[in-house]
């Protein structure tokens, strides 16, 4: 299968999915070209095409035609349909790559500012980049930078989403990261989960500052503030442990008194005493 547009024609190389408004492939220019392959989304639905038409124009979206003209690679009609093109990267989703019990803290919580920052700058207009975030198609690289793919189903397209609901399905995203460390002191899930249950981020400069004070690493104590932290945090227990020694000391030392009163000296100090009366076979009492 070929599509053909004013300057190249595609040649589909593969099939991701076939929708109700929409179809997915993966094609490569004839001839080869520089070896890249690019995403085709064939929209076969009129008002899915006007409604993208109007994004695309910049009427709606949040993002002017030009910074998505830097992701598109070519848009044209072909028949009936309307099709667009993007760069394509070989998938790595992050459903399936990110594995949360082998990372530490600090590397989700880089891995959610790389994905932030995708968002931020990837140029996509609100109510596709809404798509992309709702039907998981987040990639992650081997260095922990996140990608886009684009292979998206549009029967969903809805040109009322915003740069809100972006940000907090983004937060969303966020949450499933770090709650794989939610049993640690993870100050960052704590904060993104109560503000994205109450839809708190209207921006993402709101959830990256969050993010940021969040995540901020905590300066090294001295040791004799660590000691008194310590001795503060722990006190009840501490003084728990010395009211017991401070009670076992004193029984013990009314049993002795009680034995020295009794027998007038302290039976169990005899052993000690005795002990010392006999060196090898010479008595010291000689």
């Amino acid at each position: 299968m070929t599509f053909q547009s004013r300057d190249t024609s595609y040649i589909v190389v593969s099939t991701v999915f076939k929708g109700a408004v929409n179809d997915c492939y993966i094609a490569r220019p004839q001839g080869g070209g520089d070896g890249r392959d690019f995403t085709l989304v064939v929209i076969n639905d009129h008002e899915t095409v006007k409604t993208l038409m109007e994004i695309e124009s910049g009427q709606r979206g949040g993002i002017d035609r030009s910074s998505f003209e830097g992701v598109l690679v070519d848009s044209f009609t072909s028949g009936n349909s309307y099709i667009l093109v993007f760069a394509y990267r070989q998938e790595r989703p992050l459903d399936s790559f990110f594995v949360g019990e082998a990372y530490t803290l600090h590397r989700c919580e880089n891995i959610c500012t790389n994905l932030m920052l995708t968002c931020i700058s990837c140029g996509l207009p609100y109510p596709m980049l809404y798509l992309i975030l709702e039907q998981g198609l987040i990639n992650l690289a081997r260095d922990d930078s996140i990608y886009l793919s684009y292979s998206m189903d549009l029967k969903d397209l809805d040109r009322a989403k915003g740069e809100r609901e972006c940000a907090v399905k983004c937060a969303d995203v966020m949450l499933s990261v770090l709650e794989t460390k939610s049993d640690e002191k993870n100050i960052s899930y704590e904060l993104l989960s109560k503000k994205s249950a109450n839809n708190s981020y209207s921006r993402f400069t709101e959830l990256y500052r969050d993010l940021m004070i969040a995540s901020a690493p905590v300066q090294k104590r001295s040791i004799l503030v660590r000691i008194k932290s310590f001795f503060h945090r722990n006190a009840d227990l501490l003084f728990g442990i010395l009211f017991w020694i401070s009670l076992i000391l004193a029984i013990v030392a009314l049993i002795l008194l009680f034995t020295h009163l009794v027998w007038g000296d302290v039976p169990f100090l005899r052993i000690f005493f005795n002990s010392f009366k006999n060196i090898g076979t010479e008595s010291l009492l000689q």
